[in-house]
């Protein structure tokens, strides 16, 4: 499947980085702002606050996970990793983490427009992924619930087709859909008791 990249308008977003200071921290807030960003710093954590940001980047080499609001692979927004220590453990942190981008440092004068769509595309293609896979486990649960209603209306002396057929006329009577007939069908009387043990 291929996605078009939409370019988003990047003036007036806000950008966080969660870095020691240093010039690395000075060169890409002057990159960021040349583009239109708001820019806020923070270290040695990131407040809730943060939060409301647009993009957040990070220092991957100092970086831990009690610095952040959030659980690993959580981020309510893209991240960029600022990446200086190839050290295996260090790239394992920042690919559990879930960075969407990266820049190596040093940060010059370049780099930082790419990685804000980089990891805007990245971000997005993964919540609709997400999407799309609650939207499949959705399905198969409402399936094996029209499964389980076809089976209570074939015990009462139906086959499987005339049991799916009927299930398919409730729907169009209750003017719902099939799924939703289905669960009619297997959800308990009011009063009823369900056995759960």
């Amino acid at each position: 499947m291929r996605r078009k990249l939409r370019i988003p308008d990047l003036g007036g977003a806000r950008a966080a980085i969660l870095h020691r200071p240093h010039p690395t921290v000075s060169a890409l807030t002057r990159q960021l702002e040349a583009i239109g960003l708001d820019v806020d710093c923070h270290w040695p954590e990131l407040p809730p606050s943060a939060r409301a940001a647009d993009y957040l980047f990070i220092d991957v080499d100092t970086a831990h996970e009690d610095q952040f609001p959030w659980a690993p692979g959580e981020a309510p927004m893209p991240m960029i990793a600022l990446v200086g220590s190839e050290a295996p453990g260090r790239i394992e942190w920042l690919m559990n983490f879930g960075a969407d981008a990266q820049i190596l440092k040093p940060v010059g004068d370049g780099g930082a427009y790419s990685a804000l769509l980089i990891a805007r595309a990245t971000f997005d293609a993964r919540a609709e992924l997400a999407c799309e896979i609650e939207a499949l486990r959705r399905r198969l649960g409402q399936r094996q619930t029209v499964v389980r209603a076809v089976a209570m209306l074939a015990t009462r002396g139906k086959s499987e087709d005339e049991a799916y057929a009927q299930l398919r006329g409730l729907a169009m009577a209750w003017r719902v859909s099939f799924e939703e007939a289905a669960e009619r069908i297997v959800a308990p009387a009011p009063g009823e008791e369900t056995d759960n043990g």
